[in-house]
This record gives C-alpha cells, sequence and structure tokens, in this order.
C-alpha cells in the first residue's frame, strides 16, 4: 500500500457512505476481527441490559446505545479483549398487554377463556414486533454487538438458569410465602415490587376527607381522621396516635361538639371556628378508647375493631395526627392491627371492585366521590380539600396501584441489606453520588422481593406444593423430569401451561405436588443475565467463573437505578456473595430542547433512522455525546445537531480533503510521507505535535472516568480551534509552495501523522468517519482493530503551548480591534503595542502575529498606560452597603484623582481614604475601571493581556490594502470559475487611475500569488465589483 494515493472524501452523500462501510464491516465481519486480534489479550466484561422488542426503538434507546458502544469499542482498542452479549427481554406484562390490545381482552377472566397456551403462544410472536427495526436502528449505528446470537429470557435455557438460582435461593431458606399488604395493580392483576413502584408515580388530583369518628357511649365526641383515600373508609377497624404526640380536646361551640385531635394541628383545623381548649392529653392516654363503626357495610368480630391504637409512625406534619385504618390495605395498617389482634376485612375484589357495600361492582377509585357525599349526608364530615399528589401508579399500564393483602412468594433481601450495601462499596458509580445517595439509600431500606406474579407470560416459579403444605423447589429440567408423575421429554418447554401440567411426588407425605400456579417477576429475569446468558452452571462453568463474571461495566438510564441495577445486585448478593459489576455509568432522560419530556401526544419525539438518513449515525452518536454529560438530562435539539455536523464533521472532512487535494498535486504517496520521517520541524510543527499529545494524554485520563462529553469537546476543540483555523490556515503557503522544500514535507507529515492519530481517537466515538479516513490515510483493513495511539510526553512542550496560547488571544484581540474600528483584516496596519514582559515569550512567534493580524510591527512597551486613559467610577454592588450616604462622595473621590496612580497603587494592596470625616479601604473590587485608548489607538482587554491597535492609515499602508483585497477577489474568481490550484492565469481589470496606481506598485506580489503571468489595465465591459472604497472590473483567462 505504499503506493496509495489519498482520496478525497465526498463529505455531502452520508448515508450511502455509512451503508458502504457497513457491508463493508458485514463482510469482514469486523465482530469477530475485535476478537481474532486480542485472542491472549486481558479480558474486559460488558452486560447488555435487555430491551423489549415489543416497542419501537427511539432516540433515547440510540444514546444508550452509544455509551455502551463507545465504550467497548474503546477499551478494545486499549488492548483488551471484550466480552460482551446482546440480549432480549421477552417475559411480563407490556408483552401481555400488547396481545391483550390485539385480541380486545378487557382482564385475565377473558385470557382464561380464551385458553392460556394459545395466548402464551401469541406472546411469543409478539415479542418480535419490532425486532427487525432494532436490529437495523444497531447496525445503522454501527452498534458492535453480537445481535445473531443474543441471549433470550424465554429460551429454556435461560430460564433454566433462574430455577437453579431459585432453587439455590429456596434452599438457604430465603424464600417464603407470606400475606403481606403489598402495591397491586387491579388491572394487571398483579403485584409489584418496591423497586417497581418507585418507577410508576404519577400526579394525581384526589378528595381529601377529615371524618369524624363518634366516640363509644359518648352523645357529642368526635375523633377526627384525615384520609387522601376516601374509599378505604369501609374497611376502617381503627384509628391510630402516636404515643408521644400531645392532643387536645376542643369544644366546637358552632358544631355543638367535642373534637380530638393534635395540639400542634389545633389552629390549623379549627380556623375561623369559635372554639374552647377543654383538655390536654398525651397520645398514649387514649390507648384502646373505642368509637362506633363509621360505615356499617363489613361485618366484624366483637371486640376486634374500632379502637384507638398506639403506632409510632403517626405525625403531625398534616391531617390531624390521628389516622384512620384499614389493615387490608396497607402495610403499616396491617401490622399495626396484627399488634392489637384486631380483625381483618377486605370488601374489595382483585379487579379493584367493591364486594360488599352499597357500591359493590364499582371501581374503588370511581366511588371516592359518592363516599364523600354519603358521608356528608350523615354528618360525618368535618372538611373536604382537593389535592394534587404523586401517587403510584402500574408502570406498565398506568392504572393507580391499590395496597392489597394477598399471598405472594418473597426473596427475604431485607436480610441482605448491610451485605448488598457493603457490596456497593466496591462498584465505582458514574456518578458517585447515584450510587452514594439513590442507589445506596435505596440498598438500607429494601424490603423483602415479591418475586411472585399472577400472569401467564414469563418464567414459572419453580416451586410446588403438596396438599399436606410442604412445598419445594425443582432446580433444572433434569430434575424435573426425574421426579415428574408423569412421562415428560427432556425438552418440555418451561413455560406455562406445559409446566403446570407436571406433578412431583411429595417426600413428605407421598402425595400429588402441584406447582404454585405463578410466574416470575421480570427484573428476576433481567437480574439473573450474568448467570443466565451462559446457560451456568449448566454450561460455560469456567467461561462464568474466570471471565464473564463480574462485569467490568454496566450502563443504562437512571431509571435502572431501582430496577436492573438492583435485581443484579440482589441476585448476585444472595447467590455470589459479591457484587455483579465494577463500574456502573448511569445515564439521565432524554428530553426535547426545551427540556420536556419527549411524547408522540407533545409532537415533539424525533425519528433515530430519520436522523441517521439525513445527518448520518456518527453525527448523531457524537451529538448526544456533546450535549451535556450522560448523567444528566440530554436536552435533544435539532438545531445542535447541525452545529456539530456543520463544524467538528465538515471540519475534519475539510481539513483531510485539503491534505489530500496538495498531496495529490504534489504527487505524493503514503510511501512519499513515510520517507519523510525525521525531518526538521518548524515551530508551529512542533507546537501542534505537542498539543496533539496533550490531548492523547488528557483523552485517555477523561476516558477513564466516563467522562465522554469532555472528550468529544477536546476532540472537537482541537480539530477545529488548533487543526483548522489555526494551524492549516496559518500554513496553507507552505502547502502552496512550489518546491518540496523541507519546510514543506514537515507540513505535510504533520498534518498526516495528526490525521491519522485523530482516526484512532474518534474510532470508539464515530466509527464511520474514522474507517473511512484511516482506510484513506493507510489502505489498511480497519481502524477498529487499532491499538490507539500513546502519549509521546518527549513531544509535549507546555511552554510552547502556553506562548501559542498567548500568540492566539493576542490575535484574537487584535481582531476584536479591527472588528470595532471597522477595519478589515487585509488592510495592512502598523503595528500593535502589548506588554513588554511578553518579548522573550513571543521573539520566535512574532511573525505569526503580524501575519495574522497584517500589521507591520510588534512593540513591547513596559507601560501601555501612556496609550490608555483610566476612569474610575464606585462598584455600586459592591460599595453601596459599604459606603451608605457616603457613595456619592466616594464617586466624586474617584472622579478627581489620578486614575492610573489609584490603580497602581491598589493593585498593591487596600488604599486608605478618608470620605467625609470617615475613613474606609478600598480595594480594587470596590471599583470600576473603565479604559479607553487615546487617539489614533484602540485597546481590547482579556483578563490581564492587553492589545493596542494603532488605527492610523497612511498611503502606503492605503495601497498595499488595496492590493490585498485585490489578490482575495482573485483568489475567489479562480475558486469560482473552477480553475485548478496550479492554473496559470492572466488578469485584466479596470479602475480609475489612483487605484490602478496602488495595483501596479504591489504588481509582482499580485502575479506571485496569484499565478499570474500578466496583469494589464483595460478597458472592460464587465460588471464592476467592490474594492474596499473603490469599484474594479476584472477578467481572468486560463493559460
Amino acid at each position: 500500500m505504499c503506493d496509495l494515493k489519498f482520496e478525497e472524501v465526498n463529505a455531502k452523500d452520508v448515508k450511502s457512505r455509512e451503508a458502504k462501510l457497513k457491508d463493508y464491516w458485514n463482510e469482514i465481519d469486523l465482530l469477530e476481527e475485535t476478537f481474532k486480534t486480542r485472542e491472549d489479550a486481558c479480558e474486559y466484561v460488558i452486560y447488555d441490559g435487555p430491551p423489549t422488542a415489543n416497542g419501537k426503538p427511539g432516540i433515547h434507546h440510540v444514546i444508550a446505545r452509544t455509551l455502551k458502544d463507545m465504550t467497548s469499542r474503546y477499551k478494545n482498542m486499549r488492548g483488551y479483549k471484550v466480552l460482551k452479549k446482546a440480549g432480549w427481554d421477552t417475559h411480563g406484562l407490556p408483552v401481555e398487554i400488547e396481545v391483550e390490545k390485539e385480541l380486545g381482552f378487557h382482564d385475565k377472566n377473558d385470557i382464561e377463556e380464551f385458553g392460556i397456551e394459545k395466548f402464551n403462544q401469541l406472546c411469543k410472536q409478539s415479542v418480535w414486533k419490532y425486532s427487525d427495526m432494532w436490529q437495523d436502528m444497531s447496525k445503522r449505528m454501527a452498534y458492535l454487538y453480537d445481535m445473531d446470537h443474543p441471549y433470550v429470557t424465554m429460551d429454556n435455557d435461560y430460564i433454566e438458569t433462574e430455577w437453579w438460582l431459585l432453587d439455590k435461593a429456596f434452599k438457604n431458606g430465603y424464600i417464603y410465602e407470606g400475606a403481606k399488604v403489598m402495591p397491586y395493580c387491579p388491572r394487571c392483576g398483579t403485584g409489584l415490587a418496591s423497586h417497581e413502584v418507585a418507577q410508576g408515580y404519577e400526579m394525581d388530583k384526589t378528595i381529601t376527607l377529615t371524618v369524624r369518628f363518634k366516640k363509644k357511649d359518648s352523645d357529642n365526641e368526635y375523633f377526627l381522621a384525615w384520609t387522601t383515600t376516601p374509599w378505604t373508609l369501609p374497611s376502617n377497624l381503627a384509628l391510630a396516635v402516636n404515643p408521644d404526640l400531645d392532643y387536645v380536646k376542643v369544644f366546637d361551640k358552632e358544631d355543638d361538639c367535642y373534637y380530638y385531635m393534635a395540639k400542634s394541628l389545633m389552629e390549623k383545623l379549627m380556623d375561623k371556628r369559635d372554639y374552647d381548649l377543654v383538655e390536654e392529653v398525651k397520645g398514649v392516654d387514649l390507648e384502646l378508647m373505642e368509637y362506633e363503626q363509621l360505615m356499617p357495610y363489613v361485618k366484624t368480630q366483637p371486640g376486634k375493631a374500632f379502637k384507638v391504637i398506639l403506632a409510632d409512625y403517626v405525625s403531625a406534619e398534616d391531617g390531624t395526627g390521628i389516622v384512620h385504618i384499614a389493615p387490608a390495605f396497607g402495610e403499616d395498617d396491617y401490622q399495626a392491627c396484627r399488634k392489637y389482634d384486631l380483625d381483618f376485612v377486605q370488601p374489595v375484589d382483585l379487579e379493584g371492585k367493591f364486594t360488599e357495600t352499597p357500591w359493590k361492582g364499582e371501581f374503588v377509585f370511581d366511588t371516592n366521590e359518592s363516599i364523600w357525599r354519603h358521608l356528608q349526608e350523615e354528618g360525618k364530615v368535618f372538611a373536604k380539600e382537593t389535592m394534587e399528589h404523586n401517587y403510584p401508579h402500574c408502570w406498565r399500564c398506568h392504572t393507580p396501584l391499590i395496597y392489597y393483602a394477598r399471598p405472594s412468594w418473597y426473596i427475604e433481601m431485607s436480610k441482605f441489606s448491610s451485605k448488598m450495601a457493603e457490596n456497593n462499596q466496591t462498584v465505582s458509580w458514574y456518578p458517585q453520588t447515584i450510587g452514594d445517595k439513590r442507589f445506596g439509600n435505596w440498598l438500607e431500606n429494601v424490603k423483602d422481593w415479591a418475586i411472585s406474579r399472577s400472569r401467564y407470560w414469563g418464567t414459572p416459579l419453580n416451586i410446588w406444593r403438596c396438599e399436606c403444605g410442604h412445598t419445594d423447589t425443582v432446580a433444572s429440567r433434569a430434575d424435573l423430569k426425574k421426579r415428574a408423575i408423569e412421562d415428560i421429554t427432556d425438552d418440555i418447554e418451561l413455560h406455562r401451561p406445559y409446566v403446570d401440567n407436571v406433578h412431583i411426588k411429595c417426600d413428605k407425605c407421598g402425595g400429588e405436588m402441584t406447582r404454585v400456579p405463578d410466574v416470575m417477576d421480570v427484573w428476576f429475569d433481567s437480574g439473573a443475565m450474568p448467570f443466565a446468558q451462559l446457560h451456568y452452571p449448566f454450561e460455560n462453568k469456567e467461561l462464568f467463573e474466570n471471565g464473564y463474571y463480574p462485569a467490568d461495566f454496566i450502563s443504562e438510564g437512571i431509571d435502572q437505578t431501582r430496577g436492573w441495577f438492583y435485581s443484579l445486585m440482589a441476585i448476585s448478593t444472595i447467590t455470589m456473595g459479591k457484587a455483579p459489576y465494577k463500574n456502573v455509568l448511569v445515564n439521565d432522560l432524554v428530553v426535547d430542547k426545551n427540556g420536556q419530556k419527549m411524547s408522540k401526544s407533545k409532537g415533539n419525539t424525533l425519528d433515530p433512522f430519520a436522523l441517521f438518513d439525513k445527518y448520518g449515525a456518527d453525527a448523531v452518536r457524537f451529538y448526544s455525546l456533546y450535549v451535556s454529560p450522560a448523567w444528566m438530562q440530554t436536552k435533544f435539539d435539532e438545531k445542535g445537531l447541525v452545529e456539530v455536523k456543520n463544524n467538528f464533521f465538515r471540519t475534519f472532512e475539510n481539513v483531510y480533503n485539503f491534505f489530500s487535494l496538495y498531496a495529490g498535486t504534489d504527487g505524493l504517496t503514503l510511501a512519499d510521507i513515510k520517507s519523510f520521517e525525521g525531518v526538521e520541524k518548524d515551530g508551529i510543527d512542533r507546537w501542534l505535535y505537542s498539543r496533539l499529545n496533550s490531548l492523547i494524554k488528557s483523552y485517555y485520563e477523561e476516558m477513564e472516568k466516563f467522562e465522554y462529553n469532555k472528550v468529544v469537546h477536546e476532540i472537537s476543540d482541537f480539530v477545529v480551534e488548533d487543526l483548522s483555523n489555526w494551524y492549516i490556515r496559518r500554513n496553507r503557503k507552505r502547502f502552496w509552495s512550489q518546491e518540496l522544500t523541507e519546510s514543506k514535507k514537515s507540513v505535510y507529515k504533520t498534518t498526516y501523522d495528526v490525521l491519522l492519530s485523530l482516526t484512532k481517537l474518534i474510532a470508539p466515538i464515530t466509527p464511520f468517519l474514522a474507517e473511512e479516513i484511516f482506510q484513506k490515510l493507510t489502505g489498511e483493513k480497519t481502524v477498529h482493530t487499532q491499538l490507539l495511539p500513546e502519549a509521546d510526553e518527549s513531544l509535549i512542550d507546555t511552554k510552547l503551548e502556553d506562548d501559542m496560547d498567548l500568540v492566539r488571544k493576542i490575535v484574537n484581540l487584535g481582531r476584536a480591534s479591527r472588528e470595532k474600528e471597522s477595519i478589515k483584516v487585509r488592510q495592512p496596519l502598523s503595528k500593535i503595542i502589548v506588554d513588554g514582559s511578553y518579548k522573550d515569550r513571543l521573539e520566535k512567534l512574532l511573525p505569526l502575529i503580524k501575519e495574522e493580524l497584517n500589521v507591520k510591527d510588534v512593540d513591547f512597551e513596559d507601560d501601555l498606560s501612556d496609550f490608555m486613559d483610566y476612569f474610575l467610577k464606585p462598584d455600586f454592588r459592591v460599595v453601596g452597603r459599604i459606603f451608605q450616604s457616603k457613595v456619592n462622595d466616594f464617586a466624586k473621590y474617584l472622579a478627581s484623582t489620578d486614575a492610573k496612580e489609584f490603580i497602581g497603587k491598589v493593585n498593591e494592596g487596600p488604599v486608605k481614604v478618608e470620605i467625609g470625616g470617615e475613613k474606609f479601604e478600598v480595594t480594587k473590587d470596590y471599583l470600576d475601571i473603565r479604559i479607553t485608548a487615546k487617539e489614533g489607538f484602540d485597546v481590547e482587554i482579556d483578563g490581564n493581556v492587553f492589545v493596542i491597535l494603532d488605527t492610523e492609515i497612511t498611503e502606503d499602508l492605503k495601497d498595499e490594502g488595496y492590493a490585498r483585497e485585490f489578490i482575495s477577489k482573485i483568489q475567489n474568481l479562480r475558486k469560482d470559475s473552477g480553475f485548478e490550484v496550479t492554473d496559470r492565469i492572466n488578469i485584466s481589470y479596470e479602475a480609475d487611475s489612483d487605484l490602478a496606481k496602488s495595483l501596479d506598485k504591489f504588481g509582482e506580489e499580485i502575479k506571485k500569488e496569484t499565478l499570474a503571468d500578466k496583469l494589464e489595465k483595460v478597458q472592460l465591459d464587465t460588471e464592476a465589483i467592490e474594492l474596499n472604497d473603490k469599484e474594479i472590473k476584472i477578467s481572468l483567462e486560463r493559460l
């Protein structure tokens, strides 16, 4: 490939360019190449959180996959063999709900009538509804994971591992059946684990009631209790008070009755009422007082209900300080009533409908209004309000949850709270606050995990029960076949209804055991993936124990903190005793440009495929990293994407095309570029090598901390500002040189080396662009199996970088000064003046400053104040509170003092002054310093850097300005006419005598710069154009 010529990049047709490379990667099997080239390398393990393929992929999935893919590619190019496996989450209610919608079903009864077998077959098909779209998205964005051999949670092998995990937990005594009050979705017909509840909070409007509970054996005494769920009032069995709180008994003169309430809430509750405080008591003094049943529709055992009980969790933050207790619909209520051996009533069925009361058959949340009216008519309502509160909803179907007492199977995770917290300390979180606070606090207060679901399409719970009460678990397919009473095959499908029909012999009584009909929580599916993806321990035992566990890296959205991140940690802790991952990168939500959540109803969603087609997958990947750190909300704005496309991508492609154009013009091949090794470098070349190696050094520091946002910003700044706007622009004349001088060889070699290094650095981020330009630079197979470049410390010259930064700052200030004075850059000026302390630093770089600012000289002055006038005013935001009434006197003092001298003093330290007979110490922050240039000059300031521009334009400078502007017009005309950069031309022009005289004065320079053989003044029949303050006609002839 040494005779390789550098072909141009077609910067326009990005869609076909990326498609061509995608096909090429398939052809060479790039994923396999990354494994083959790292055969004996150290391993780096990544777990891929399984998405569900029965929903369409969105822009948030592109961003999440960019983070994973970038990490994988980076580690591979650092020399690791990256172990990773894509997966699919195929069980659960989202799949069932999709099928229910298609069939027009409304509840579980419809499924039972239809048949579980037929229903689950449809679920199995529905799982892959959008799989092709997911595959296409992944390939379009160059997601380098094995999508053809994924782990699938509904596969028998996967389920068998889950059975092994649950069997291990059961045999260790970690699983129990309990009748706990748990969050329950009446629409889906299943309970939810605490980490699922955390994902479904929504704002709801509800009515709240403060209700009068009549004290037993009293004519006019009432306990006031407050509730946000009026539908639970028919199930009331007790009232709870805090034993340590102060309570009062007040007489309401208008109602002519007595009310009990918390003392601290008395004024709020009795506001605008005429009342007397009758008695103060502690909560403990109210214990076991009795009251009359509020709504006599549910029967209770005598003496087992309607008592005041004590509960530490009762507070006086809101309500009345007295809590209405319905044990069937609250875990705290349930436990409090159990303590007092009170009754249990549950007049609500599994569909969330009343089974008794006048509202029988109605959904409980629909009865709040009518219950209020009923109580109001009976005179039992003290107050009613409407409030908006954050209430838990089902994360799948968005139905409000009810807290419902029912049997469920639990893993006793509360026993492992401290162990999980300890394991979490071994994990590096990005950002760490998520691990310490959000996740850490969750682990410290973790509840037992309700793992059973009364549904159909899921991993069947591998628990069998005998009529004698004995329960046992089955660990594998072989175990099931061995113990089955029926004759079953080795490959029995481990789904309902097939496993429902298998019975095993009870080893306690010899009876027949039947499988518990529940399925597992889908979070157990996903949390089991470290084990189940390899069918451990039935296969790949050594691979799992010596390679695939634990993961070095995982990354998902912040909503997985109490989802996948937790289920992974929970299963790993009870099974292996340690954390399943070492590093966790958490990405926040993707929102629109205004910070609003994306939704179809709002019309603010973005189609990732349309973005790929329009801008390229690389640009979408780069922008998603560029706009904000992963752990902050990504405000995705298409205008920002366009800006990134225009800045970074267009600049990078233009720099490469500039290099290839002149290399082609000079007939240079790869062999020629390589032969320039060792050529003497110019100062600006050494600077670019230094900047490149500083970038590489910073690149590794930030990549290892997953600071991807910083990485892309640093790369973009380097390409746009350092490489393009400074190095290439500053060195165009070296490329234009007719002779292949040592300097020209150096600029070619420097540009080539930098471009080659950049293709490797951006390969994990923008795989298409990196591959295309790498191949054009080297002719080699792929960039994606290369090793990343190492930083060469010997090439880093921080002093040179600092000095060049100073040069660029001076140039920027000089340009700003020209712009303010409306003087074009092509108009030469005599000089700029800068601080004399910079002389040694800038001496070797003066030609850069002169050429950039088009000035004849750079003067160094020790005292720049001779060119400036100073004006002092008080900074009123600072001094107002200090000088108060004397602030105007201070202003007069500053106006009358020698501003230059005073600034000099205050720079050395506080200055004592006397204002109106009072002494003050004035520091620099008291002053508003205004600086203006003296006549004939302009001044620009950035921090401590001052640039003074001499704005006087002499006749000679004016003539040269015409010539420079004329050269620019010629170059643009050459380009617009389609001339090659090497074409010789003749120039004809028509202008007035003064302008002609100016151009003639610089005729030789004009011809040299424009490759002209002749420069003639003639009469032309063409349209005149502006040339500074004059007009001119120009005609070019290509020779």
